[in-house]
């Protein structure tokens, strides 16, 4: 696997493309991003999305892939750069991480199909529209947490601390599909480190293709 910074390239042809490449809107800047990031990963047009990426904000990303980044016109190569991904990771080791994700849960419906729910969405329902805004950020406190353990419960760790940043609610298109995109920041405690590199890998949670599911590590 290999962890890529990606800087958009400052020159005058990329940046008059600037209105398409990063759009005002976050849900259409979600998806130009996602085009944005395949320039990096073009050549076989049956391929399917094999990389994790987060948007870090003024034109950087970070992409982690089973395979280097190819060369592309929209990013600087002088600024952009790829390591090998192969963290150290043992059994009671403490990791800060950084993760984007659409937290959701698997529901079966009567008829048989699964439904994924936005957990924060689900907390916010029963109550009342006027006092939903209000009480958003408590419940995706809690709501985030809980998500994050029963991730941890199935990806070989442990949450010692967990914080959620933010949530917002992102539509791609007009009247089209929303999602929920949490932001959360903590503490864990290795307990299966290959359960752990495997979902690392994988990701977590939906809507990987925008920009969610890249959890960021660090040793604590």
């Amino acid at each position: 696997m290999y962890l890529s910074r990606l800087v958009l390239a400052r020159s005058p042809d990329v940046a008059a493309l600037g209105v398409l490449l990063d759009p005002e809107h976050p849900g259409r800047r979600a998806d130009a991003h996602h085009r944005l990031i395949w320039s990096a990963f073009a050549g076989d047009p049956e391929a399917r999305r094999d990389f994790l990426w987060r948007a870090m904000g003024h034109g950087r990303f970070l992409v982690l892939s089973p395979r280097p980044p190819g060369d592309s016109a929209l990013f600087d190569p002088g600024e952009s750069d790829t390591q090998t991904f192969a963290p150290d990771l043992r059994p009671g080791g403490r990791l800060a991480v950084l993760l984007r994700a659409n937290a959701t849960r698997t529901v079966a419906e009567a008829d048989g199909r699964k439904r994924h729910r936005d957990v924060v969405m689900e907390a916010l329902h029963p109550l009342p529209r006027g006092a939903r805004a209000e009480a958003r950020m408590d419940l995706a406190q809690e709501a985030g947490r809980r998500w994050l353990e029963g991730q941890g419960s199935r990806a070989g760790f442990t949450v010692e601390s967990a914080r959620v940043s933010s949530y917002t609610v992102v539509e791609t298109r007009r009247r089209g599909p929303r999602f929920g995109v949490i932001d959360l920041e903590g503490l864990i405690t290795v307990t299966d480190p290959a359960a752990l590199l495997a979902r690392l890998v994988h990701g977590f949670g939906r809507a990987k293709a925008f920009g969610c599911g890249l959890m960021l590590i660090r040793r604590a």
